[in-house]
C-alpha cells in the first residue's frame, strides 16, 4: 500500500493511509490478532456478526421502503 505526498499536506496523506487501511479491514484483522480466539469462539464472534449485518440491512430496506 503507498500513499503519495506530492507537496499536499501531511495531514491528508496520513487521513488518506488510515482510510485506505480501514477499507482493507488491516485494523479490525489486527485487533482480531491480539490474542488467540478459539475455534468456537472464532464461529460464535462470525455468527453474531453475520446476524447484525442482516438485521442491518432489513433495516435499510425496510426504511427505502417507506421513505417513497
Amino acid at each position: 500500500m503507498e500513499i503519495q505526498v506530492n507537496g499536499k499536506n501531511i495531514d491528508r496523506a496520513i487521513k488518506l493511509l488510515k482510510r485506505e487501511i480501514e477499507k482493507e479491514g488491516l485494523f479490525r484483522e489486527l485487533k482480531n490478532r491480539r490474542h488467540y480466539e478459539k475455534p468456537s469462539v472464532k464461529k460464535r464472534r462470525k455468527q453474531r456478526e453475520a446476524q447484525k449485518r442482516r438485521i442491518k440491512t432489513a433495516r435499510y430496506k425496510r426504511n427505502a421502503r417507506h421513505s417513497r
